[in-house]
């Protein structure tokens, strides 16, 4: 196996520079991202670079529930709401 990794099978070992980067194989980035920008995940012992993707809003719409009285016509009153509850 090379310093580098297997890249077949999707492994490959990397430094990390003094200012944090490191490269990603220039097959992967071919083949996997559309542009220059990444998703960055921390998950609790991973990192995760993700690519970036355009977000579909609409995949949004009547995906959180809450319980609150106020009138939802009125945000302000709802942020109020909903920040007393945070706390």
């Amino acid at each position: 196996m090379s310093k580098s990794g297997d890249s077949a099978v999707g492994v490959v070992v990397k430094e990390i520079d003094e200012q944090g980067r490191v490269v990603i194989p220039k097959e992967w980035r071919e083949r996997l991202l559309k542009d220059r920008r990444v998703i960055m995940k921390l998950g609790e012992r991973s990192i995760e670079v993700l690519p970036a993707t355009e977000l579909n809003l609409a995949s949004f719409i009547n995906s959180i529930e809450v319980d609150v009285k106020s009138d939802l016509s009125d945000w302000h009153s709802v942020r109020r709401e909903l920040r007393k509850s945070k706390s």
